[in-house]
């Protein structure tokens, strides 16, 4: 084990929740509100190519709350230019000072390429985009020429007083190496449960005040099998491409068997624990138990995903809202 990770404190995360990519805009207001109200910690805005973009909807979001945080989760590397993304974070900075937190990842190359910016170097570009805007946020004056980024004289005329962490959105070793490197922290999403937690935080060399922010999925019912078989078609979705955090799973092998054997039915019947490292899946009490585990791993950040149809998820925020209580109450 690196020793950095022997000594990790554990922490109990602050909870909050995504704004899924496939809402109407205006649903962030709710969303917003509803989360400052009730006491959640954070709101996720996702940004994926074509739907909405996260530095308008983070906007809307600080303006209608008092004391969320709110994260970009997560801005592509190419799709502006790393100065113009360092403005539009400082700008949300100054709007809401300590309340930012700004993720920057590769993107989807598939959706990069369909825009005529897909980079021959993700890793590069990662390493030069976050170095440039953090370097810009803590108000330096930038010259840089490199490989991808080139910069003359630039520097923020309003840098932010309180500078937000940027944390990168990846999930492969060379990436989270980068990540431990570059940035504030990391972002896992899809399926990371305590164990990727742990190995994320070892492959980014566990350096002094790594953030590790979390995303996901939540799905409760008084009978944990039925939320199971809910849950089971998305985990075969994510068991169906590259995915790290699965990889990580204690039972990464058996989940493929199980599905290789008898697809989504299979993976819905196996045992409790198998679900806890997955996600907030189950009893409720799996959903806490889920949360916490995540924490006591290292995450500092948890953000759930609630069902991407607006009407369930809506009747979903009660559940995050509880989960949120009992985590900080174990």
């Amino acid at each position: 084990m690196h020793a950095g990770v022997r000594f990790r404190v554990m922490v109990v995360p602050q909870v909050g929740l995504c704004f899924d990519r496939t809402f109407p805009p205006s649903a962030v207001v709710e969303f917003a509100e509803h989360a400052d109200r009730t006491g959640l910690d954070q709101l996720w805005v996702i940004e994926d190519c074509f739907f909405t973009a996260a530095v308008s909807l983070a906007a809307t979001a600080l303006a209608r709350s008092e004391r969320l945080t709110v994260g970009l989760g997560i801005l592509p590397a190419v799709a502006r230019n790393p100065a113009i993304t360092a403005m539009e974070i400082a700008t949300l900075a100054n709007l809401a000072p300590g309340r930012v937190i700004a993720g920057i990842g590769h993107g989807v190359q598939s959706w990069m390429e369909q825009m005529g910016a897909r980079t021959p170097s993700p890793l590069t570009t990662l390493d030069e985009v976050i170095s440039v805007v953090r370097r810009l946020l803590h108000g330096e004056r930038v010259t840089f020429d490199g490989r991808e980024v080139h910069l003359t004289d630039v520097q923020l005329a309003q840098p932010p007083e309180v500078v937000p962490p940027v944390v990168a959105g990846v999930r492969g070793p060379r990436s989270l190496a980068l990540a431990g490197r570059v940035a504030d922290g990391v972002v896992l999403v899809e399926g990371a449960g305590p164990a990727y937690v742990r190995a994320a935080v070892q492959q980014a060399g566990a350096p002094a005040g790594f953030r590790v922010s979390v995303f996901s999925s939540i799905c409760v019912e008084d009978d944990a099998r039925a939320a199971h078989r809910v849950m089971a078609p998305v985990l075969a979705d994510w068991l169906s491409s590259p995915n790290p955090a699965l990889d990580a799973h204690p039972h990464a092998d058996e989940l493929r068997e199980r599905l290789a054997a008898g697809g989504a039915e299979a993976l819905a019947s196996m045992p409790r624990e198998w679900w806890i490292e997955v996600g907030a899946i189950g009893t409720f009490d799996d959903a806490v138990e889920h949360v916490a585990s995540l924490g006591e791993a290292g995450a500092h950040d948890v953000a759930i995903y609630t069902c991407p149809e607006l009407a369930v998820a809506r009747e979903q925020l009660d559940d995050v809202t509880r989960l949120a209580r009992a985590v900080r109450q174990r």
